[in-house]
């Protein structure tokens, strides 16, 4: 059997997080065409016959605002240094950009195998994929250049072919129906701050973070309950979530609601609140409380 840790990496909104749900065949991290998206770590666990690979789907790498872009820089930073292999994904219909530069240059001290991978191909023309890996493959030297559509599904069974290529033997880290390490408040909470980037624009969604504070389950009740709390940075932004006569809240609730019932296989009551802290993403105790602390990574 073999296994091991692969890293996915890249500028923010290239498709990591759409990649591993399309490899673990089911949604665990969240998805949205806006950049930072992704916060935290995620760990995704793929096993079949071959072994196991536990993907490690970072934050987009992006020059830091704020502590919260700090603590995401760090995470991303940290995981390249524990892998087995580097997946750098790069966007084929955006073309190479200051951020692919910036990644690249982090990347060349390492020793681990570093893979390109070119999403979205299904957007381009071949002509113009071949120009673009030829001029990715100028500015570094890459173990192996894939070209994949992960929303498609195109060419990632060939992907894992090659990553199992570099994975040495090794043991299963973690049971075979496993598919992340992180619990379901977290899957919960990320769910319902994906309908929130789904629904608001500019800078409310980027000023979000959402809290479980409470999971009810009560014997012989088909029904789980579930307490959130969505937080801001502003009071103008509070207005905005909850919306018209709570219109736009009720729409978040509704619609997280459906992802957290897959999720949990049950029908759920799905409580959400909104409340001000104001610079909460500058705040070390505040990063802590909402799951950005350093002991995260």
């Amino acid at each position: 059997m073999k296994s091991g840790f692969v890293a996915l990496i890249g500028r923010p909104n290239v498709g990591k997080s759409t990649l591993l749900n399309e490899v673990l065949g089911q949604k665990i991290a969240i998805m949205s065409d806006k950049a930072q998206t992704t916060r935290n770590r995620i760990q995704g666990v793929y096993t079949e016959e071959r072994g196991q690979i536990v993907f490690i789907d970072t934050p987009g790498i992006h020059k830091p605002k704020h502590r919260l872009g700090d603590f995401m820089l760090k995470i991303a930073q940290t995981t390249l240094g524990e892998v087995d292999v580097v997946l750098f994904l790069v966007d084929a219909k955006e073309g190479r950009g200051r951020g692919d530069d910036f990644i690249m240059e982090k990347l060349k001290n390492l020793n681990t195998p570093v893979f390109l991978v070119v999403n979205k191909i299904d957007e381009v023309h071949p002509d113009e994929l071949f120009l673009l890996i030829d001029e990715y493959r100028r500015q570094f030297t890459f173990t192996e250049v894939i070209p994949i559509s992960a929303l498609q599904g195109n060419n990632v069974s060939t992907l894992l072919e090659q990553v199992y290529h570099y994975l040495e033997e090794g043991p299963q880290y973690y049971p075979e129906d496993q598919v992340t390490d992180h619990p379901e408040r977290f899957l919960m909470g990320e769910m319902i701050r994906e309908k929130i980037l789904h629904l608001t624009h500019e800078e409310v969604p980027h000023s979000i973070a959402v809290e479980i504070e409470k999971i009810d389950r009560k014997e012989g009740k088909g029904t789980i309950y579930i307490g959130a709390v969505i937080i801001v940075e502003r009071s103008s932004q509070k207005g905005i979530i909850i919306g018209k006569q709570g219109k736009l809240l009720k729409e978040i609730g509704q619609k997280a609601r459906e992802d957290i019932e897959k999720l949990l296989g049950s029908k759920i009551f799905l409580e959400l609140w909104v409340k001000v802290e104001k610079d909460w993403r500058n705040k070390p105790r505040a990063l802590r409380e909402f799951g950005y602390g350093e002991d995260q990574y």
